[in-house]
């Protein structure tokens, strides 16, 4: 089997004030693959920084994780791409695997479930509304997923076809939902979860937590569409 360093891989990596911890993300992007850090308005030099370790940086001035995300996923010409956070709690190089699953064709979206090592890696009001989130997950989708974690790993054009509207929070979950509704089979495995370097910019307090779970209730009330704009990746 080809190995997945050498195959045609982007990492997508949102960006706000993550100066502190883009040295050792980005040291740890698997060789042959590109890291796409998008900048959502950083004032601490996380720009510059990252295009000096070798990153290509996309500017998305449009506050929002969603809006950060997608900008870099539009940005992203790799057939495979995958998406981390950019504050050092969680590791790139375990999308490794998560790229072998996909290209086998024995999954179309892998996911990470967060398994907190560490204190202070994941707040108890954030587990909180994690735990609130997947069990509203299972019953619009039926998917019995534990997170809906940022680690993850997909094919570009059929994630483009999904028509991924949400720029704020609900992100990560509307590709789930819309990825369920389309009939893709999405799998999901166990990765360590570090302290994040830096305050969070949504789970750092209950008040960023339940603004989150707003959003992503919001997604979850949206209307069950058969095909969410595109097919099955094959």
């Amino acid at each position: 089997m080809t190995s997945p360093t050498a195959l045609d891989v982007d990492v997508v990596l949102p960006c706000l004030n993550e100066a502190d911890a883009l040295p050792w993300v980005l040291a740890r992007i698997p060789h042959g693959w590109r890291a796409l850090v998008v900048d959502n308005g950083s004032t601490d030099g996380s720009a510059e920084l990252a295009r000096e370790l070798g990153a290509l940086v996309v500017h998305e001035p449009r506050r929002g994780f969603g809006a950060a995300c997608h900008a870099g996923l539009t940005a992203a010409t790799a057939d495979v791409v995958c998406f981390c956070d950019c504050d050092a709690s969680l590791d790139p190089s375990l999308l490794l695997p998560f790229v072998r699953e996909v290209r086998a064709g024995a999954a179309d979206l892998v996911l990470g479930r967060r398994r907190p090592r560490g204190w202070g890696a994941w707040p108890a009001h954030a587990r909180v509304g994690n735990l609130a989130l997947a069990r509203m997950l299972r019953r619009r989708t039926g998917l019995r997923l534990h997170d809906l974690g940022p680690l993850r790993a997909a094919r570009r054009e059929a994630l483009l076809a999904l028509g991924l509207t949400d720029r704020r929070s609900g992100y990560p979950l509307q590709m789930v939902v819309r990825a369920a509704d389309a009939g893709w089979r999405i799998t999901e495995h166990d990765v360590p979860y570090l302290p994040r370097t830096g305050a969070s910019k949504v789970t750092g307090t209950w008040r960023g937590t339940w603004q989150a779970v707003r959003d992503m209730r919001r997604v979850l009330a949206e209307p069950t569409t058969s095909s969410a704009g595109g097919g099955v990746p094959r």
